[in-house]
């Protein structure tokens, strides 16, 4: 691999002192390359998400080291979408989109112009004027993951982002996500515990397994995009990650 853009070694994160110290990660070590789609999977409470917080600098590791080696121009090398689309209620859909833009340097025409262009890429230009409470489960996702490509990150992270709609919206949006990355090549780490849906939008599969969370296996996912669900190749490689899930549990 060439340079990553994401360099992650010997990561550890703990709570507390003593007996009441709780170890979450521990000795992890991870690479991601420019413009990969990385999913990490893992059952509730080990680590996945707290790694994504300490990527965004909001949680301290306990040891090792993080690494980003964003553009020398990048402004905001990392962005985040939540499982919770969180719209502020108070404004319009362009002005959710364009919010992380204030304070950039640009005038309010220009962040409107790219949050019309972010509005587009995602397939809502004609709700541009509505309001939050007035859009869908699945619609408000969308705008939140126009939000964050709105401040140009480097890096897309995606914290369980679908896992609260209904699966028909669901798998929706797991197809837009695919058309969005290979249209703007950015690099996604992507958080989620269903592998139907790792195995349908990843370029690699990490399974953490704790807890401590530990990278317990990874699978490289060589298929052609989009990808077909009942694929017999994915459902296979999705057998086999339930199967080392199971074991890894086994083994705890």
């Amino acid at each position: 691999m060439p340079e990553p853009i994401i360099d992650i070694r010997a990561l550890s994160l703990a709570y507390g002192e003593g007996e009441s110290r709780n170890v979450v990660l521990e000795s992890l070590d991870l690479a991601v390359a420019r413009g990969e789609v990385l999913v990490i999977v893992g059952e509730s409470g080990v680590g996945k998400s707290t790694l994504l917080r300490v990527l965004m600098g909001l949680s301290r590791p306990s040891g090792g080291s993080v690494a980003v080696h964003a553009r020398p121009d990048c402004r905001t090398p990392m962005a985040m979408v939540f499982q919770d689309a969180r719209l502020l209620p108070w404004r319009r859909v362009i002005d959710n989109v364009a919010f992380g833009l204030e304070g950039s340097g640009l005038s309010r025409g220009q962040r409107r112009e790219r949050a019309r262009a972010m509005l587009a890429l995602v397939g809502l230009s004609d709700l541009a004027g509505r309001w939050p409470h007035q859009l869908s489960g699945g619609q408000r996702q969308r705008v939140a993951i126009a939000r964050a490509l709105a401040v140009e990150p480097d890096v897309l992270l995606m914290d369980e982002p679908f896992s609260a709609l209904d699966s028909f919206t669901r798998e929706g949006l797991q197809d837009e996500l695919q058309r969005i990355t290979a249209e703007t090549g950015k690099t996604v780490l992507f958080v989620t515990h269903d592998i139907d849906e790792a195995v349908t939008i990843a370029d690699r599969v990490v399974v953490i397994a704790g807890p401590p969370g530990r990278i317990a296996a990874e699978v490289r996912i060589d298929l052609p995009r989009p990808r077909l669900r009942r694929d017999a190749t994915l459902q296979d490689i999705a057998r086999q990650l339930r199967a080392e899930l199971s074991r890894r549990s086994a083994e705890l």
